[in-house]
């Protein structure tokens, strides 16, 4: 996956996130995937996971484009947007056991 700073989000197969999150331990609690184009490939999906250890949630969102074969996804944790190449925190960092953490 790669961070497209002007579209704000990550270009890349969703399938390749939720995998990542999922092995940065978060368990799939919510997918949902839209069909509203004329080829009938999604034109777009949800995927939430909790983490059972600390209690994260992480949500991905994706939008595809028709004459894209990749998807541009929104990725959130824990209500904050996860950035790329810009200093924010990369998946799989825990907020509670760093310093500032919540617990």
């Amino acid at each position: 996956m790669t961070w497209i700073g002007q579209e704000h989000g990550w270009i890349g197969a969703p399938e390749e996130i939720v995998t990542a999150l999922s092995k940065d331990g978060f368990e799939e609690c919510k997918r949902e995937m839209t069909t509203s184009r004329r080829d009938l490939r999604p034109a777009g999906g949800l995927w939430q996971g909790v983490n059972p250890r600390n209690g994260s949630v992480a949500s991905a969102i994706w939008v595809t484009r028709p004459a894209w074969h990749q998807a541009i996804v929104f990725i959130d944790i824990d209500g904050k947007s996860f950035k790329g190449d810009d200093g924010h925190p990369a998946v799989g960092r825990d907020p509670y056991n760093e310093e500032g953490g919540g617990g």
